[in-house]
């Protein structure tokens, strides 16, 4: 199965310019980077593409084996960078798409000019052990996942105004409500596991491409003490807070977003 179909890839902006590959986080699809796209593509070449699974994919594609852990997607990452043959690229990675690129830049760091993590988290648990505060226990992820399990319709009526905060903007988190709801419950359920059961603490030291990380002021999901151990484990990375709440910013400061991306892209 080609990567265009498979992963609804598409390809806009300037010809010739540089490469960011926009990759969008659980619950949601390309849809999400809507508002940013028209800055981004004046001065780059803009990939948009949905994971497996979710958005316009082909859903024939999904399977439990691949898709239960970040190596699948990974590959998916690195079959899209190759398929693309237009020289390394800045990947800009939303949520837990940012531990896919980190993971793909350290297998194959050739493909990639620089990351940007938007939003990351390496791990959602807290470490007493090592004080990581990753913003939940285990027992809050836990019931996090028996929640979803028992009522994924009624869980993301419940979790998307939390996730993507700004309250005064109850239109933001009934759009990521919506987005949570045309995923396959099913599916949505395997992802959820990878989503906030994975630790990728360790592999961040791996990264030897130039690295953003953006972090939101404000981020249930995501506290800054998050981003802050991202950039201390990422050799040479740059760190930037966005003056943006909630654990979505390409849609609640879509210019402050853009212009960190364009910025730090536009200098590799």
């Amino acid at each position: 199965m080609d990567v265009l179909s498979r992963n609804y890839m598409r390809v806009t902006g300037r010809p010739g310019g540089p490469v960011v590959v926009l990759a969008h986080g659980f619950g949601c699809d390309q849809n999400m980077w809507r508002l940013v796209v028209p800055v981004l593509e004046r001065d780059f070449t803009v990939v948009l593409f949905d994971h497996v699974g979710a958005g316009r994919s082909d859903l024939s594609a999904w399977s439990k084996e691949r898709y239960s852990a970040l190596d699948g997607y990974v590959g998916d990452v690195l079959e899209i960078c190759r398929d693309l043959a237009l020289g390394p690229v800045v990947f800009v990675g939303h949520s837990v798409s940012a531990m896919m690129g980190v993971l793909a830049a350290a297998q194959e760091p050739e493909l990639f000019a620089g990351l940007i993590l938007l939003a990351p988290s390496p791990s959602f648990i807290d470490d007493p052990s090592t004080g990581y505060r990753g913003g939940f226990s285990a027992a809050d992820i836990d019931e996090l996942l028996e929640s979803l399990d028992a009522n994924y319709l009624g869980w993301s009526g419940a979790m998307a105004p939390v996730i993507m905060g700004n309250p005064e903007r109850p239109e933001l988190g009934e759009e990521l409500t919506n987005s949570f709801c045309r995923t396959d419950p099913d599916i949505a359920r395997v992802f959820a596991r990878v989503t906030f059961l994975s630790d990728n603490r360790a592999d961040l030291a791996q990264v030897m491409v130039p690295t953003l990380v953006a972090q939101c002021s404000s981020d249930a999901i995501a506290p800054p003490e998050v981003g802050a151990f991202v950039h201390a484990q990422i050799p040479g990375s740059r760190l930037v807070t966005l003056n943006a709440t909630g654990h979505c910013p390409q849609l609640s400061a879509p210019e402050e977003t853009a212009a960190a991306i364009s910025t730090f892209a536009g200098r590799l």
